[in-house]
């Protein structure tokens, strides 16, 4: 301990050092040419308000000479030895033992190698952008296509698992099988690249059940969330960030997207609705019950993240006595607890009396990560198609994810199409009992019809106030007339008030979830989530993270390495089921083209 304490001290004396000669190149560089950043900032912001270090001030008045390489040169000596006191100080804090009165595993000495860490590399951007000033000041202005920014983290964070030692995995002779096998697959794009039309006859029910449970207080994994935390900055994307395992779901986020259609019988009575204005307040309706079970409450885990190439297909059926008819914005088909189990034939095939909803999704991107995903309901003549780029970025004690992209219905009874987005989410508290929470307003709009709806999901004050809240209303833009009030939790209770004076509740815990209809592992492919993911998946349910890791970091390194293949061999990655289409991406047979390719044929046969 006596080690460890002196080299933290000696560290951290490096660098207040050189923090106070950062200081004073700062000021120096701020007093050379116009085009430096230095000068464009207001003067509030100038380098040594920016970097204010208590007692280290400049002191006032002090004339400052012009700037002089050697500046840099003492203070990257400087940093070189301060990178190694640091060095020794985590070497010191890994070596005491796991267990008695001072251990590796003490939370004092976390916070200082996290804390030490962090000022590391916030000294290392720092002197980057000096460097880039003084390139500045000797050229008159900033190299072309330079740009000043933050630096990346230091450190790979894939190697770094447990109290911030890498993981020893073993050699590749003595992986399991099933690591092998993942490493080894064949690059995508060699495989068949072809739809393929998928029968819902050979889907069966789905029977898993894996119920997530919260991650409550984080206290035994605190040293990988430190360690994570030291090397991220504010705002950072986390896109390649290898998050570590035990935060995550047993499922992947093309099945998340899949588990927001849970409620297929709301979703298939949008277009039942008499009118444009029903229409418009049943698919809020669906919309905002949909939030529930696709993001399993407010549990704070994350789903797998998809490897470009992924697919999940899955479907429902269900009775068409079980989908609300034309009777009023607010009847029930049935009771909200109520599960009614589509009726079967002798060989078990659905009878021509259900309703099929079927669903594909596919990564179609890898950097940016984007996901297409669409479903159909042939017997209505009703599709929805959507393209969501998940940007994730680091907000101090929070992680925020934003899901950037447009989903499309389409109700080709009705020749209406309804854009809508979705909201953003929250990861908050991750260093106590880590929670969700949904914020930001959408909106959804018809062209055709006039009638939009406006939806803001409310993130909790600081002081006081509800988790978890929403509220929204539908109106018709012709005539600014409202419509529909909503209000209520988007994980519990919702009160809909309509311009009839009447108001209906839905309470989303006593909502009937209809299951998803999956075909059997063993027929499915290689690139299928749940067969993708399977020994992942089996070790979170054995609570073996360290198996699940070793799994989920041969998938990740065989993704990289088929995405460094085809950078060298400049061959473009070829989708499977999605087109690009402008900025988004479109499902290669979707139901509007589909039923005027057939209404055409029809036209000429006549």
């Amino acid at each position: 301990m006596l080690r460890s304490g002196s080299t933290g001290l000696a560290g951290y004396r490096s660098a207040h050092s050189i923090t106070q000669k950062l200081l004073e190149s700062f000021s120096l560089a701020s007093q050379g040419s116009a085009n430096s950043p230095g000068v464009q900032r207001r003067p509030s912001q100038n380098a040594v308000s920016f970097f204010n270090v208590g007692h280290h001030r400049l002191p006032t008045g002090k004339r400052v000479p012009i700037m002089q390489p050697d500046h840099l040169v003492d203070v990257r000596e400087m940093m070189s030895q301060a990178e190694g006191q640091q060095r020794d100080l985590i070497r010191s804090i890994e070596c005491l033992p796991a267990s008695g009165h001072l251990t590796s595993l003490d939370q004092d000495l976390l916070m200082l190698k996290a804390t030490s860490m962090a000022t590391m590399n916030c000294l290392n951007d720092c002197f980057h952008i000096l460097q880039l000033q003084h390139a500045s000041q000797q050229k008159g202005s900033l190299p072309a296509g330079t740009t000043i920014s933050w630096l990346e983290p230091k450190i790979s964070l894939a190697n770094h698992f447990k109290n911030g030692a890498a993981q020893n995995f073993p050699a590749e002779i003595n992986k399991p099988a099933s690591v092998r096998e993942e490493q080894s697959i064949a690059e995508p794009c060699q495989l068949t690249r072809e739809p393929e039309e998928i029968n819902p006859d050979e889907e069966l029910e789905d029977i898993c059940d894996d119920k997530e449970d919260d991650l409550g207080a984080v206290e035994e994994q605190r040293s990988v969330i430190l360690h994570l935390l030291s090397q991220l900055k504010l705002g950072m994307d986390l896109t390649r960030v290898v998050l570590p395992t035990f935060i995550l779901e047993k499922r992947s986020l093309l099945e998340m997207y899949a588990d927001f259609m849970s409620h297929p019988d709301l979703f298939v009575a949008i277009t039942n609705g008499s009118g444009p204005e029903e229409r418009m307040i049943r698919f809020v309706e669906y919309y905002l019950t949909s939030f529930h079970e696709g993001r399993k409450g407010a549990i704070a885990k994350k789903p797998y993240n998809p490897i470009i190439g992924e697919t999940f297909h899955c479907s429902w059926r269900l009775p068409k006595s079980s989908v609300a008819t034309d009777a009023g914005t607010n009847s029930s088909a049935h009771s909200p607890s109520e599960q009614v189990a589509p009726p079967k034939d002798a060989e078990g095939q659905a009878e021509p009396d259900c309703y099929t909803v079927k669903f594909v999704a596919e990564q179609v991107s890898h950097h940016p990560p984007v996901s297409g995903f669409y479903a159909e309901c042939v017997e209505r003549n009703m599709c929805v198609n959507a393209h969501v780029w998940t940007k994730s970025k680091f907000l101090g004690m929070s992680i925020g994810v934003t899901m950037v992209g447009e989903g499309v219905l389409h109700l080709l009874e009705h020749g209406e199409e309804y854009t809508f987005s979705l909201p953003c989410a929250y990861a908050r508290s991750i260093l106590t009992v880590p929670w969700v929470e949904l914020g930001g307003k959408v909106n959804i709009n018809c062209a055709k019809t006039g009638y939009s709806a406006s939806i803001n999901f409310h993130t909790k004050p600081f002081y006081g106030g509800k988790l978890h809240r929403v509220t929204g209303e539908v109106k018709q833009n012709m005539t600014n007339t409202v419509v529909c009030r909503v209000q209520g939790e988007w994980n519990s209770v919702l009160e809909f008030t309509y311009s009839n004076g009447e108001t209906k509740y839905v309470d989303l815990t006593k909502l009937s979830v209809t299951r998803k209809r999956v075909r059997p592992l063993e027929k499915q492919g290689p690139f299928e989530s749940r067969r993708l993911w399977q020994h992942v998946t089996e070790s979170l349910r054995d609570g073996d993270i360290d198996k699940a890791t070793e799994h989920k970091r041969a998938l990740e390194e065989r993704q990289r390495n088929e995405e460094r293949l085809r950078a060298e061999t400049e061959t473009p990655w070829c989708t499977k089921y999605f087109l690009k289409d402008g900025d988004g991406w479109v499902y290669h047979k979707p139901l509007w083209k589909t039923v005027s390719a057939a209404q055409t044929q029809q036209t000429d046969s006549n």
